[in-house]
């Protein structure tokens, strides 16, 4: 396996909340050391990119705003190829800045974003998002993770509020995060790699993994975030690697680019 270029998940990988996965600063400068291309792909989308970057600053990972890809471009992107114009943002107040060239809200909307509302869904929000749909809005999903690891606990993500949506209003979202495979070819852009020459490092088997393996690239598993054996064991997925955390990945791509 000859990697060049290394998509990494951020919360759960190098983070979780405001603690940096020990060793995980020093694994990434190692890699920049070794000449291979980064990028930094979350599905987070209860923070704006701005903030992200500053995070990912704060906790000492050098870390360029092009060098980071989130959901909010992509649905941009595909609102510009569909022609939306006039849209429902459903997200936190924080994550409106991506999308400044969009009009949110009105009776009748060409889509409806999904976000991370946290705390805020509820019947109210997800029943007016429900009607737009059924008045011929598209669903774009921003993400469709079935949860995350947070201070408190495994919580519920954006994916059971998504399929909620596509079951009630009978329609199937355009999901724009991991695991669809243009997120993994944005990620790729502009690095001048392929994906057969690529590798992505997450903690959750299905979008990080799956969607990786899905489009072409290495998926590498690592022990930390919300990292489950059972739910590894249920995807049916099988890794290209499993690692205890971020800081063995530089041993595990020296090795592996010495085997014939």
């Amino acid at each position: 396996m000859t990697v060049r270029a290394v998509v990494i998940d951020l919360d759960g990988v190098l983070y979780v909340e405001d603690e940096p996965v020990p060793g995980a600063a020093d694994a990434v400068a190692s890699l920049r050391a070794r000449g291979l291309a980064l990028r930094f792909a979350t599905n987070t989308t209860s923070r704006p990119r701005r903030r992200i970057l500053e995070r990912l600053h704060r906790l000492g990972f050098d870390v360029a705003p092009e060098e980071l890809v989130t959901p909010a471009a992509l649905a941009v992107r595909r609102c510009a190829d569909r022609g939306h114009r006039t849209v429902a943002l459903v997200m936190k107040d924080d994550l409106r800045e991506d999308f400044p060239d969009l009009v949110d809200g009105g009776d009748a909307v060409d889509a409806v974003i999904l976000g991370d509302c946290g705390e805020d869904f509820g019947y109210a929000l997800l029943n007016r998002a429900f009607r737009l749909l059924m008045d011929g809005a598209e669903l774009i999903a921003l993400q469709k993770n079935r949860y995350w690891l947070t201070p408190d606990g495994l919580s519920l993500d954006v994916g059971p509020f998504v399929a909620a949506l596509e079951y009630a209003a009978s329609t199937e979202a355009f999901v724009v995060g991991k695991p669809a495979p243009a997120f993994f070819a944005a990620a790729l852009d502009g690095t001048g790699v392929t994906a057969a020459q690529a590798a992505m490092v997450g903690d959750d088997v299905e979008s990080d993994v799956g969607g990786a393996l899905h489009a072409g690239m290495a998926g590498i598993l690592v022990r930390t975030g919300k990292f489950r054996e059972e739910s590894v064991r249920a995807a049916g997925i099988r890794p290209t690697a499993i690692i205890d955390s971020i800081a063995e990945l530089p041993a595990l791509l020296d090795a592996a680019s010495q085997r014939p």
